[in-house]
């Protein structure tokens, strides 16, 4: 495979003054990794969009800081939520002779006959495989041919996937569905609402507070039963005054 390289400078500029280097079309970013002392770095915006599009995060690339240069990975890569603008990348620096763990997209190409007659549809279960392997033998994807899945029912799970395995161990379970044909009836369930700890006190509290006010009013009920309100005396019940003799 030919090397990847990509030019880079020594950042001087940190925290919220990154900002001007953006708008000069310069991407902040660090490069770090096994006993080696993190660096601040800058690269040009459309350079790193390039190798990054051959590379994905499983190329090795070659980061040349000066007259240093460091076998690499893009770690991760931060964008503006709104925009989806780039705002900063990290480069994990590797050893090539060194086996290391990392993530493998796992992607579908093709149309499944099941899904076209419309009768099933698929269902990927995981998006990402675990590896571990040198850097230079990890593949840059895992691809699944749909074709071949022409009956609702059929699966392909972990074990029947393509992988030099001299070279990449796979950490998943051999047994795990990657993807599954379903009828077009079925329908994944919705997952549950998830209730924030702050919540569920919130309706503890409110169930206690209505608990205590209906215990009260009870309470408020009760006390009027057992004391009976006073009848007035009317003028057909007063005694009657006798005439003194």
């Amino acid at each position: 495979m030919e090397k990847i390289n990509l030019s880079t400078e020594q950042r001087k500029i940190v925290g919220k003054k990154v900002k001007r280097l953006r708008k000069e079309g310069k991407l902040p970013a660090n490069i770090f990794g096994k006993d080696f002392k993190s660096k601040s770095i800058q690269v040009e915006e459309g350079d790193f969009r390039k190798v990054f599009k051959e590379a994905g995060e499983t190329g090795v690339i070659n980061v040349k800081v000066g007259k240093d240069e460091y076998p690499a990975l893009v770690h991760s890569v931060q964008f503006e939520p709104k925009t989806d603008a780039l705002l900063h990348v990290d480069f994990h620096k590797v050893n090539l002779k060194e086996k290391i763990t990392t993530r493998v997209p796992i992607i579908t190409e093709g149309e499944s006959p099941a899904v076209k007659s419309g009768v099933g549809l698929i269902l990927q279960t995981i998006n990402e495989l675990e590896v571990v392997s040198l850097p230079t033998d990890i593949p840059s994807e895992i691809v699944i041919d749909a074709t071949k899945l022409t009956e609702v029912g059929q699966s392909i799970h972990v074990k029947d996937l393509k992988i030099d395995k001299d070279k990449v161990e796979v950490k998943n379970d051999p047994e795990d569905t990657v993807l599954t044909v379903q009828t077009a009836e079925m329908k994944e369930e919705e997952p549950e609402e998830e209730v924030s700890p702050e919540d569920v006190e919130a309706t503890a509290e409110k169930g206690k507070d209505e608990e205590e006010d209906g215990e009260e009013k009870d309470e408020k009920k009760e006390k009027g039963k057992e004391e009976p309100k006073e009848e007035k005396a009317t003028e057909a019940d007063k005694p009657e005054d006798k005439p003194q003799k």
